[in-house]
């Protein structure tokens, strides 16, 4: 049963022009203030080929989103003593990273994107990329992208692999089976780092024909870094992510899956006790959410810029969230889920509509800001 407390009726109204009228393509909206859901909507489609509607419990790729949830993640392991503290030097639980002048990298400046390895400068196989700690190995001993811990990049994929390494690292086991077992399950949230197979039917059809656009502009080599950030040299599409393959492998920065309701509830989490649960403290809190890059990146890109802490994005003219003490993750497609310290909210809203236009979250969000006064 679809849910909008009295007071958010217009954030219900913005969600729903969200939704494309096509046929073809839906969303999901999660909003929970003070550990309890306030909105829980959905709507459209969740795969073309079938007519399937999206429901209260369709899951889909969370795209980038997913590197909040593996922050997170990360951050608990150093809460509990597992990890060292952000400023530890990587090399300290990891000695290969070290290559090539990168043992100055600490770990809060590979999860803030300083780290010079946002692209391989070897093509990838399509069997590293499915696999963290292979991609991890790949990258960690290669030569930075630029002079470590002096500039930022997104690591678009490539911060995934860093992730699932740090809690490899610290657990043994992969990032799939900690995700599982710290975070989801006592939350009882249907999120995942690594699908089960028998979930993988459930997944929203990402739709990506509706992207359009003309080619980037900029400096060609920049945009040549960019795009293999992406496809990493092995051919990485939008259209792999609809692949029972990648759902299953779990890359900690792009194949998350979930509904916006469970996400919604893991960021709630990070900010008040939620079902019972508080993921992490106030002071592992601020630490994960500290501006540790801000500002143009190393390779020319236009403005609106991002600012990031360690490995969550907080506040920016790119995407304003609620309040300076927002922090979390967007995706693909306009999606956005994160927490919101001084008011006590969680919220995620997802789509598998990938088309050009990336504010869908940010209006959405911009109506609950209304809503909250």
């Amino acid at each position: 049963m679809t849910l909008v407390e009295t007071g958010f009726g217009k954030v219900a109204d913005t969600f729903f022009r969200t939704v494309a009228d096509d046929g073809r393509t839906g969303a999901e909206l999660s909003v929970w203030v003070d550990g309890k859901p306030v909105v829980d909507l959905w709507s459209g489609i969740a795969d073309e080929r079938s007519g399937r509607a999206f429901a209260f419990d369709t899951p889909m790729v969370t795209f980038s989103c997913t590197k909040g949830m593996a922050s997170v993640l990360v951050a608990m392991l150093m809460e509990r003593g597992a990890l060292p503290a952000l400023d530890t030097p990587t090399v300290d639980i990891w000695p290969e990273f070290g290559a090539h002048g990168k043992d100055r990298i600490t770990i809060g400046d590979a999860l803030a994107h300083r780290a010079g390895l946002s692209a391989p400068r070897r093509d990838l196989t399509i069997e590293e990329v499915l696999d963290n700690e292979l991609m991890a190995d790949a990258i960690a001993v290669q030569e930075p992208l630029w002079a470590p811990g002096e500039h930022h990049q997104y690591h678009a994929v490539t911060h995934g692999a860093i992730t699932g390494k740090l809690v490899a690292l610290a657990t043994g086991r992969p990032i799939r089976d900690c995700f599982a077992e710290l975070i989801a399950r006592p939350l009882k949230a249907e999120a995942w780092i690594g699908l089960p197979d028998t979930e993988v039917p459930r997944v929203a059809h990402v739709v990506t024909d509706t992207l359009e656009g003309e080619p980037p502009k900029g400096d060609p080599e920049s945009i040549a870094w960019m795009e293999r950030a992406i496809d990493l040299g092995c051919g990485i599409t939008f259209d792999k992510f609809n692949e029972p393959r990648f759902h299953r492998a779990g890359i900690a920065g792009v194949t998350g899956i979930a509904t916006a309701n469970a996400l919604a509830r893991i960021w709630s989490a990070t900010v008040t006790t939620t079902n019972g649960v508080r993921l992490i403290g106030d002071s592992t809190m601020e630490a994960l959410r500290e501006v540790r890059s801000e500002g143009p990146p190393f390779f020319a890109d236009p403005p609106p810029y991002q600012r990031w802490g360690a490995g969550v994005m907080v506040p920016s003219d790119w995407d304003r969230y609620l309040s300076p003490s927002s922090f979390g993750h967007d995706g693909a497609g306009g999606q956005v889920a994160f927490a919101d310290v001084d008011a006590k909210v969680g919220f995620a809203y997802l789509t598998n509509r990938m088309a050009d236009d990336w504010d869908l979250g940010k209006r959405v969000t911009a109506a609950l800001a209304d809503a909250l006064g």
